[in-house]
């Protein structure tokens, strides 16, 4: 039976991917996670006791461990999704994502090379290697235009730049090495189990508690958004139809201004859990814009639509609706996250560099 190895497979986005591993597929998978802040076990479901997945805490870091795991397990495949994420948080502390999105994958990438160089002539061929990226690499966009194969990297924040050098050094690997890669760069990521620092979670959970909602500068930054069910789908029509060497642009062709998102927020609120205090919206508040903040992000997916077949499953509006009814049921969850060291709290005001 084959397996995969997933890095990041407790994240949000790793730990969409596991559950369709696991749900669609006979595959053994092999996770890989550290377990920082943002990483739940919770949010595997089912999969987390199921036979054909196999945890492992671990840091991408650790060359030893990675040699280990792809000797022991036998992976056809890896997909990379271990990485620091927040942006405000790489205003704070950009060392950290430097060591996990640069070092980590060179280590990750040294390692495999290792490995895929070992493997019989049939099985190296069938070998991926899939680096799952951001559409913030390319930095703030005009109105208009999309991320094509001709738009040049323009990072803006540390962590952008930190993602941008890990899809550098995947590219790197394929030409000097051969390693057969696949990268993707997806747009705004949004559903149930997401850390409530990333703008959807916090607004409704901040709404649920009566506070203040925080939209940086006027809310006129805009983005595309995309269910995560979907984008873990399209990873595997990657992993499995992709071209190595080929990037893919992901999106969900839900391009909205960060204030209309959290009007939708309050919206879907006040239908489904009405306040006495009155509508939502009155408790959004406009703050300190966050450095560097990019204005507008937007992808071409056609090559993943045309050359694989995908397609999104969820439109923003109902993909919104099952997000704010899936923290109001669980509010368990939710209250689990409060209780550590995150309250919700701004980040990325540079008080620490």
């Amino acid at each position: 039976m084959s397996s995969v190895l997933v890095t990041g497979g407790a994240g949000f986005i790793g730990a969409a991917v596991v559950r369709q591993l696991i749900a669609e597929t006979p595959t053994t998978v092999v996770n890989l996670d550290a377990l920082t802040y943002a990483a739940d076990l919770a949010s595997l479901g089912p999969a987390r006791d199921d036979p054909r997945h196999q945890f492992v805490q671990g840091d991408i870091r650790d060359g030893a461990l990675v040699r280990r795991l792809l000797e022991r397990h036998r992976p056809h495949a890896i997909i990379h999704l271990a990485a620091e994420s927040h942006v405000d948080r790489s205003i704070d502390a950009p060392q950290a994502f430097i060591e996990t999105n640069v070092v980590g994958s060179a280590t990750l990438l040294q390692e495999t090379t290792r490995f895929w160089r070992a493997l019989r002539p049939d099985a190296g061929r069938a070998f991926r290697f899939l680096h799952v990226s951001t559409d913030e690499v390319f930095g703030s966009l005009e109105p208009g235009e999309v991320v094509t194969d001709a738009t040049p990297y323009d990072p803006s924040s540390p962590y952008a730049a930190s993602k941008a050098a890990s899809d550098h050094l995947v590219r790197a690997w394929h030409r000097t090495y051969g390693l057969p890669t696949l990268i993707t760069n997806c747009s705004n990521n949004f559903g149930p189990c997401q850390f409530p620092e990333k703008l959807i979670p916090l607004m409704i959970e901040k709404a649920i508690a009566g506070e203040r909602l925080p939209v940086y500068g006027r809310g006129l930054n805009v983005r595309d958004w995309i269910f995560v069910e979907d984008h873990a789908q399209a990873l595997l029509s990657v992993l499995e139809r992709g071209t190595p060497g080929m990037t893919y642009g992901i999106g969900g062709g839900n391009s909205r201004e960060n204030i209309e998102i959290v009007r939708m927020i309050c919206a879907l609120l006040d239908e489904l859990r009405p306040s006495a205090d009155g509508p939502y919206a009155r408790l959004i508040e406009f703050v300190a814009d966050r450095p560097g903040h990019d204005l507008r992000y937007a992808v071409d997916d056609s090559r993943v639509r045309r050359e694989l077949g995908w397609a999104p499953r969820q439109s923003l509006e109902s993909g919104l609706r099952r997000t704010v009814a899936w923290y109001l049921e669980n509010r368990d969850w939710s209250e689990r996250i409060r209780s550590g060291t995150y309250r919700g709290d701004r980040l990325g005001l540079l008080r620490t560099v």
